[in-house]
């Protein structure tokens, strides 16, 4: 008989540690069960590193479709979001998008303001790795910048070294 209440205590004893600790883990919030999934990610650089990305959601419909992700106008009415710097055209090998921040920033958040990059003619392309590269390249005339007016939801969710 004492086995069985250390044995019942016990059971009551890891499940409550169990469940609390899942609990604990979610910050407090029910968000139900979990699973593990595969997504694509991709890689950009920031500061001369690579992070990885997921892209969720975009605010135009064409691009949307062709990545595979969800619509959101409401996301394109966001403003002062951090650049996210894609290069068009000429390139040099190995060229990824390039952020404007990164998890950590005072100004990071997965909203990205999207930002067409073009060399300009006669300018031989070099690899882009810093968003203060690419403003002064365009400052010196070298590249042109072009607002994309497109936000894009894309969490970084690996930091580089």
């Amino acid at each position: 008989m004492p086995y069985r209440r250390i044995f019942v205590g016990t059971t009551i004893l890891v499940l409550a540690l169990v469940t609390g600790g899942a609990f604990a883990a979610t910050g407090g919030l029910p968000l139900g069960p979990s699973s593990t999934m595969k997504a694509r990610d991709f890689k950009g650089y920031y500061d001369g590193h690579k992070d990885t990305f997921l892209v969720t959601d975009v605010s135009n419909k064409a691009q949307a479709r062709a990545l595979h992700v969800n619509f959101s106008r409401a996301i394109g009415k966001v403003k002062g979001a951090p650049a996210q710097y894609f290069v068009r055209g000429k390139a040099v090998r190995g060229q990824l998008s390039v952020f404007g921040s990164e998890p950590g920033e005072a100004d990071y958040n997965p909203l990205w303001e999207e930002f067409y990059v073009s060399w300009n003619p006669g300018v031989t392309p070099v690899l882009l790795v810093k968003d203060d590269q690419i403003t002064a390249l365009a400052k010196s005339k070298k590249l042109t910048l072009k607002d994309a007016h497109i936000v894009l939801n894309a969490p970084i969710t690996k930091v580089g070294k």
